[in-house]
């Protein structure tokens, strides 16, 4: 199999994966943007993030010669190695809880607030889990700078959807009742004017208008309360992933190899799959935020968008599996450092939706801090890179 044993390997796998796991969260976001139903959507999504999981093992998991201690995937499979197993299946579940609650979080109260809070969270919390899993491979007194710096963008990250959310208030507040825009044409609206810019109040209730997920008159602590409880959820699966690829608690019997990384990444998105299409065919049937109701035949039918959702799909898993083969050379508290994520969703956010157009300087600083002081975390933590013997 191919195994990644390299700081510098572990850091390209690491980059690869932040622009993948930073670019399939707007996809989602997009979608959802247009009037797509969510649950559709993580149906299309679930499908594909489990293939590229079969892809990554039955590739590089399978290339070269099985070793007693290193076997490869298909061997690995018939193991007596289910406590390991186990630890997977949990990362998975609480990974999928993570992200299905992010999908609602994102139009509550944006994409790039929501990225930034949940990592940050993740980093808060897996990171110093993962640190002493690992054995303390990572250098302290570098990581936990860099965890402190991200605990820093939580906060700013809250303060700038406080201000921006207040700013859309004023917007819709100075704008005449009778300016309501119903458009669906993705050019022109139903009167044939061109589509409101960016930022502008007409802009905002265009966007209500057409996205499945209304947000006027919500509290802005639900789409907080929601985020952070995807940060919970986030900040356990890679240490589960940890548990199952090493062992730390000694369950495996003696003489039974550790689970190689792809074989618990197959394992860990088998029980991601299973989980979100269980809980999104019940959504069909009993939506969440007032949603219309639907059906597993409706999904079918929906194809609208259904490319854009596999492609997330895509980008997710193999996003994944990049960072658990970065995390497994130089460490997993290291690897966390693809929670900077969000650099690239919030480029997306203001590049396709218009996140903070036209809003107030004090947003604007808050948003540039917010940045600034993730990208110096980032940077710490990946200076803490340790090589796992």
């Amino acid at each position: 199999m191919l195994l990644i044993e390299s700081k510098g390997g572990a850091i390209a796998c690491m980059l690869l994966s932040l622009l993948f796991l930073g670019t399939w969260p707007a996809v989602l976001a997009f979608l959802e943007r247009r009037g797509r139903l969510p649950q559709h959507t993580y149906l299309d999504y679930s499908i594909t993030n489990l293939l590229a999981a079969v892809i990554i093992a039955l590739t590089l998991g399978q290339i070269g010669d099985s070793r007693p201690d290193m076997p490869n995937f298909i061997t690995q499979l018939y193991q007596d190695n289910w406590p390991s197993v186990l630890f997977a299946m949990v990362g998975g579940i609480v990974l999928s809880i993570g992200n299905l609650s992010t999908q609602y979080a994102w139009a509550l109260v944006g994409l790039s607030v929501v990225e930034v809070v949940s990592s940050s969270i993740t980093v808060v919390i897996g990171t110093t889990l993962n640190y002493f899993l690992d054995d303390k491979i990572n250098k302290a007194d570098i990581l936990f700078p860099g965890v402190a710096c991200f605990l820093v963008a939580v906060i700013l990250g809250s303060c700038v959807h406080s201000s921006n959310a207040s700013d859309n208030k004023k917007k819709l507040g100075q704008l005449s009742s009778g300016c309501i825009v119903t458009s669906t044409d993705p050019e022109k609206g139903k009167d044939g004017m061109v589509e409101a810019a960016f930022g502008t109040a007409e802009f905002l209730i265009e966007l209500e208008n057409k996205r499945s997920i209304k947000v006027f008159n919500r509290s802005i602590w639900l789409g907080l309360v929601i985020t952070f409880f995807a940060g919970a959820c986030f900040s356990l699966f890679s240490p589960a992933f940890n548990l199952a690829t090493n062992d730390q608690f000694h369950y495996l019997k003696k003489g039974v190899p550790h689970l190689v990384v792809y074989t618990a990444f197959f394992y860990f998105s088998v029980s991601c799959f299973v989980f979100a299409i269980v809980l999104n065919i019940i959504f069909l049937y009993r939506p969440i935020l007032n949603l219309p109701k639907s059906s597993f035949k409706a999904y079918l039918a929906d194809s609208n968008g259904r490319g854009w959702a596999l492609l997330a799909g895509l980008l997710c898993g193999f996003g994944n599996g990049l960072q658990f083969m970065g995390g497994q050379a130089a460490g997993y508290a290291a690897a966390d450092a693809v929670q900077a994520l969000p650099l690239v969703s919030t480029f997306w956010a203001i590049l396709l939706f218009g996140e903070y157009r036209k809003s107030s300087r004090r947003t604007y600083i808050l948003l540039v801090s917010m940045l600034l002081m993730f990208m110096v975390a980032v940077g710490i933590l990946m200076a803490s890179s340790g090589h796992r013997k």
